[in-house]
């Protein structure tokens, strides 16, 4: 069984919303017993209370010194959840985060340095399991902790590993900030296409699918995106025409996009300082 080392111990997700419930929901998935973990949730949603039927433990009682603490609740929450947890949390539980923006040492101050934590930032396909998630351990955390946490967020999607908790704030600027940019360009190329008078609805549905259809295909393919953008590219044509625009340097989506991902990366490098 691949959770059966949890399924000894038990499991604590606290924090249940969007993020957590698909994390809970491929952990079942996945072979864990659900009543192996306990769920730390003031808002049940009808989901999670259908899960409790099934033997998931929907209580503030927390089982001693579990395997497991996953901290899925907002950051401003934070403070307010981790005393109640830090008496849970035992010499060999592992404590994995998903908050974003609170740094390791926020978790050392509270469960201890000896304590295995590990910090991991997902981003929201993980909803569908087409996420990816980042993830960094402190000096207290194994092998056998990282290998734990990195299988326990494989039920949203992919992982990597990172090697220093510094480059989380570059992580949070492309992949965790990053849907959103995605979803901005489908808004923009659907506005576009109704411009040059596509109906709004259409323009849209040519839009998502095309945005799905290439990262599919940049995923699939063995050439790099840089090969991929000139197959599409014919000399002296539309896509030329259009690259023209789009790869200015001054003023083009290169330059653009550096701009913003750096304004994230700042903004997450301030939120961690505040933690």
């Amino acid at each position: 069984m691949e959770f059966e080392e949890i399924a000894g111990r038990g499991l604590v997700l606290v924090g249940c919303g969007k993020m957590g419930s698909a994390l809970l929901e491929g952990w079942l998935r996945g072979g864990l017993p659900p009543d192996a973990v306990w769920v730390v949730e003031p808002n049940p949603s009808d989901w999670l209370r259908a899960r409790a039927e099934e033997g998931v433990h929907l209580s503030a009682a927390l089982p001693p010194d579990p395997r497991v603490v996953v901290l899925a609740v907002k950051p401003q929450m934070m403070a307010e959840a981790l005393p109640q947890i830090a008496q849970a949390v035992g010499a060999e539980t592992l404590v994995l985060s998903i908050a974003a923006g609170t740094p390791i040492a926020a978790f050392e101050a509270a469960f201890g340095p000896g304590t295995a934590i590990v910090r991991a930032m997902p981003n929201t396909p993980a909803a569908i399991g087409q996420g990816i998630s980042a993830i960094v351990g402190n000096a207290a955390a194994g092998a056998e902790d990282l290998t734990l946490a990195e299988r326990l967020m494989r039920a949203v999607g992919d992982v990597v590993r990172l090697d220093d908790e510094a480059q989380m704030d570059a992580v949070t600027a492309v992949s965790g900030s990053g849907p959103a940019y995605v979803f901005l360009l489908i808004e923009a190329l659907a506005a576009a296409g109704a411009a040059e008078g596509l109906s709004p609805e259409l323009a849209l549905r040519l839009a998502r699918a095309t945005v799905a259809g290439a990262g599919a295909l940049a995923i699939e393919a063995d050439e790099g995106p840089d090969q991929l953008r000139r197959n599409v590219t014919s000399p002296g044509g539309t896509t030329e025409a259009a690259l023209r625009v789009l790869m200015d340097e001054a003023e083009g989506l290169g330059p653009l996009v550096r701009r913003a991902v750096h304004a994230a990366a700042e903004r997450s490098r301030e939120l961690g300082k505040a933690s």
